[in-house]
């Protein structure tokens, strides 16, 4: 099997990466653009946004 892509996966989201993660949204950058800036997937990324009723803006 391939080595993870991401280097944090599975760990835990820290302060900083919240707060980044809001930044992000609310300027309304997409899942995509959000989830490779923080070096995250997109999965992890949209389960941390939901959990913490971050809305991320939907890309088309």
């Amino acid at each position: 099997m391939a080595k993870d892509k991401f280097e944090r996966h599975k760990q835990p989201w820290t302060g900083d990466e919240a707060g980044q993660l809001k930044t992000l949204a609310s300027k309304g950058q997409g899942l995509k653009q959000i989830a490779k800036a923080l070096n995250r997937s997109e999965e992890s990324t949209k389960d941390f946004a939901k959990k913490n009723k971050i809305a991320i803006a939907k890309k088309r």
